[in-house]
């Protein structure tokens, strides 16, 4: 059996141990997202040490444990903290995470995350739904021998954020007042933010926002038929784009600031998916 898959396996066996929860969606809280735990109805909590291999965030403002439990009656399991490849993890550990989310039963990932904004037109505190995304600057996670219990070894990347999933987000944030803008975003490895020159090279590319995860993660669901979406909060414009050295503290206030709002858009619109 493939190392990473059977590594894999041995997460899941070490979960179901613990609870035979099934969840629909699977979620991906980003930075300042992490007490979205609160606006559900919990049913368990696993550690991340807990699980037998399992990868552990060291990133301040990201926990690390699975939440499992209820948005509205859509049986969802979330991601209290996520692991990054700048942490030193290889890339199969960074989305480990996401695979064992779609074995548990998983049909929709909703991605989150915290980003820099390229795009002229954005201002810090805008959300930002992912229409497509640049992933050439992260190692792809599918590289090495195909997993086929996962999916097939060239997967199409045509349609990777779900067009259906896109319009409840986006009807829901009409519904709620939420300005929502829409763009292509890009995962860099970090852990520094990126030069102004980088940023003129993303922009040339068409990025509208960047950031240091989510596209790995989003390429391995893709590889295992999930559906899926990803909403991101442009916390700050990138290096170049003001005067302002960039800062993680800047990046977490403004996630903090957002917050209310985040998980109002985020909790309506799961309660939509299924």
């Amino acid at each position: 059996m493939n190392d990473i898959y059977s590594k894999l396996i041995k997460c899941l066996e070490s979960v179901r141990a613990k609870t035979d929860f099934v969840p629909k969606v699977a979620i991906v809280l980003g930075s300042g997202l992490g007490d979205y735990a609160n606006d559900i109805r919990v049913v368990c909590e696993i550690d991340y040490h807990d699980i037998e291999g399992f990868p552990v965030s060291t990133v301040p403002g990201h926990a690390g444990k699975f939440i499992f439990g209820y948005v509205g009656e859509v049986p969802v399991v979330c991601m209290k903290g996520r692991v990054h490849y700048y942490e030193g993890y290889p890339i199969s550990d960074v989305v480990l995470p996401t695979r064992l989310m779609k074995l548990m039963g998983a049909e929709i990932l909703f991605l989150t995350n915290a980003s820099g904004g390229l795009n002229p037109e954005f201002n810090a505190g805008d959300f930002m739904m992912l229409t497509d995304h640049v992933s050439v600057f992260a190692p792809n996670p599918l590289i090495g021998a195909n997993i086929d219990e996962l999916g097939t070894r060239f997967p199409d990347m045509t349609h990777v954020y779900d067009e259906d999933l896109r319009n409840i987000i986006e009807e829901t944030a009409k519904e709620n007042n939420i300005k929502l803008q829409k763009g292509v975003y890009a995962q860099l490895t970090g852990p520094s933010f990126e030069s102004p020159a980088e940023i003129r090279l993303l922009r040339t590319l068409g990025v509208d926002a960047v950031g240091m995860s989510t596209v790995v993660e989003a390429i391995v669901a893709n590889h295992m038929g999930m559906k899926i979406c990803c909403i991101s909060c442009v916390c700050n414009l990138a290096a170049g784009m003001t005067e302002n050295p960039l800062t993680h503290e800047e990046v977490q206030a403004a996630a903090n600031e957002a917050a209310p709002k985040f998980k109002k858009l985020l909790t309506e619109s799961v309660k939509r998916f299924i």
